[in-house]
């Protein structure tokens, strides 16, 4: 016979990137006495990595409670990004319930899909908040039927399909059952979700007859008390100082004494001298603990089913830098260090592989996407890590002799007047129109199924293409055969042919070859890109060359040197720039692009044995 614990609720909320999830946590906070009234707060509290507050979005899915009406509230923020699906399954573990918020205006988008499908899969309930009802474009009610759609599509049941809505504008925290409510004197707060919460959402269940068993969700580290493991109580209660033990994969059982319970209250952590079924608690004084083990009893171990993450389809080989400039920026260049750095990455986000590569100082690291390899590399660039990766590459699969490769939905929202460029570059790509929906405002939605390869280094052209007005979404759909190769980049490399650094009056006269990366007094060395070239082949070339001067030629008698404004080699442009024979440069003061083999003369030699291997 299962109990239920009405004193805890365990709620996650879902949403599309950018839907007002983490702006609508703050507003909870805020009416439910977290904080001391008069209490400074900054807005999207529960955004605090520095990478999180920069991009505006939710890289990782954090915890923190509220108590409404003597109920303990916990809440779990997911990000809304597909390439951050290993989170979401976290969050999701522990949840007993979700909150689905969706844009008046943009309605349930990719992500949407993908968040709410991974809910209806762990059966849990869904209350569906139609946010941002206050903006000029808002479509309520068209967006209230395509979310029924998604529903039916996703296969909801019909307890499911019987869910409450609610009306928000979650930047003023104000909330209502009925559109037509929204008044000053009727929306004052946001009392009316709480409320729902504590009807729609059903309290977590628990066996009486179950001794002790928690699933690891979400790993910690505190200076004082090292490892912390993070999760759900699913039967029996703990107290401090209990003998437990931990079931590792293959059902390995590590002791473990519990040095200190503790639950969230509000945005910090708490000590409790005990903790009941369904809160969420973390555990002190466990080192070798990894997400989706069970902490149970000593005297009655048994494991609950561990998180189950999808496969990884994007790999990206890391390796120590090799660059003439090594180690002049970074504190962390050698491979252990590297190698120390993406063993501990592995152990606390569930969605990332990291295997050995075909030499010691190289590492093949698996996960969603290159968004997601993008923030792993910021991250480790901002700790002073020094290193080089090469392009993503998708993960292909084998049936016999059949490739297949991963493929996307993708869901292009852009002005009708872009609409042939974009459709003619996706079938360069291989991509396959689906749908095309125009909505009469000069806006089409057009939907595409295309290889995850394609999209590598697509989204900067696309927003060019639709000069920066272009919305692009995209959602993983599976593997199919092979769709057949395509050219990646239509232009060549300016390569620098020696050490030394950028001259003005060489970079000029370079300028009319293609497009230049660095400035004057910028350090090169040979192999190193200092361009992108006009034509579709590399060539090699001399950044610091100087002006020869005679006595009759002085150099004030030539006029002034005026060199296009270069813009700044971001990571992510870079890692979309690269070809399969080159590298991005990482330190934490630069990002350069280089060629895997340095020496002119190698390359040269290779290429030459190649083609006769060809012939």
């Amino acid at each position: 016979m299962k109990l239920r614990n009405e004193q805890i609720r365990n709620i996650a909320i879902i949403a599309h990137v950018d839907h007002g999830k983490t702006t609508l946590v703050d507003a909870m906070f805020k009416q439910s006495g977290v904080f001391r009234e008069g209490q400074e707060v900054n807005d999207r509290l529960m955004d605090n990595m520095e990478l999180e507050r920069e991009r505006g979005i939710t890289i990782a899915a954090k915890n923190c409670s509220v108590v409404w009406k003597g109920v303990k509230i916990n809440i779990i923020d997911t990000p809304g990004h597909a390439d951050f699906g290993g989170e979401v399954e976290r969050a999701i573990s522990m949840a007993d319930g979700a909150i689905l918020l969706v844009d008046a205006s943009e309605g349930p988008l990719p992500q949407t899909r993908f968040v709410l499908k991974k809910t209806f899969d762990a059966g849990l309930k869904v209350i569906v908040v139609i946010n941002k009802i206050d903006r000029k474009d808002a479509r309520v009610d068209e967006v209230l039927n395509e979310i029924y759609d998604l529903f039916i599509d996703l296969a909801a049941n019909e307890k499911q399909l019987d869910f409450p809505v609610l009306y928000a504008i979650g930047r003023d925290g104000v909330a209502q059952k009925a559109l037509e409510d929204f008044s000053p004197l009727k929306s004052e707060n946001l009392h009316v979700l709480f409320d729902t919460i504590l009807e729609e959402i059903p309290a977590p269940s628990y066996s009486p007859d179950e001794p002790f068993q928690m699933l690891v969700s979400d790993l910690g580290y505190s200076d004082y008390i090292g490892r912390l493991a993070i999760g759900k109580i699913f039967n029996g209660r703990v107290k401090s100082n209990d003998s437990l033990v931990c079931i590792a994969e293959h059902g390995k059982e590590i002791p473990l004494k519990v040095t200190r319970l503790q639950s969230y209250f509000g945005l910090n952590f708490q000590e409790v001298a005990n903790a009941e079924p369904g809160d969420i608690v973390v555990l002190s004084g466990i080192e070798d603990v990894k997400i989706g083990d069970t902490i149970c009893t000593k005297d009655s171990p048994k494991a609950l089913k561990r998180i189950s993450v999808d496969e990884p389809t994007v790999s990206m080989r890391f390796t120590i830098n090799t660059s003439p400039l090594a180690g002049k920026e970074g504190k962390h260049v050698q491979s252990a260090k590297i190698r120390e750095r993406l063993t501990k990455e592995m152990l606390r986000n569930v969605a990332i592989r990291v295997e050995e590569g075909d030499d010691r100082e190289v590492f093949v690291v698996k996960g969603r996407g290159e968004f997601q390899m993008a923030i792993l590399i910021e991250t480790m660039r901002r700790e002073g890590f020094e290193l080089c990766v090469g392009r993503p590459e998708v993960i292909y699969k084998y049936q016999g002799s059949k490739k297949l490769e991963p493929i996307e939905q993708l869901f292009v929202d852009c002005d009708e007047n872009f609409l042939g460029i974009v459709t003619e570059k996706l079938s360069i790509r291989k991509g396959k129109m689906i749908n095309l929906v125009n909505n009469g405002k000069g806006r089409t939605r057009i939907e595409f199924s295309v290889p995850s390869r394609a999209l590598i280094g697509y989204r900067d052209e696309f927003l060019t293409d639709t000069k920066g007005t272009g919305i692009m979404n995209s959602l993983f759909a599976g593997y199919e055969d092979y769709r057949g190769d395509f050219p990646t980049r239509f232009t060549g490399s300016l390569v620098s042919d020696r050490h030394g650094a950028g001259v003005a009056y060489a970079l000029f006269n370079l300028e009319p070859r293609g497009h230049m990366f660095i400035v004057p007094n910028e350090p090169v060395y040979e192999g190193m890109i200092v361009g992108e070239h006009n034509k579709d082949v590399d060539i090699t070339v001399n950044p610091c060359k100087e002006k020869k001067l005679t006595n009759m030629r002085a150099s004030g008698r030539d006029e002034n040197i005026i060199l296009t404004p270069v813009k700044p080699m971001t990571l992510e442009r870079a890692i979309h720039f690269i070809r399969d024979d080159e590298m991005v440069e990482i330190t934490p003061k630069s990002v350069r692009l280089r060629k895997t083999i340095l020496s002119g003369q190698k390359r040269h030699t290779q290429r030459a044995a190649k083609m006769k291997e060809g012939s």
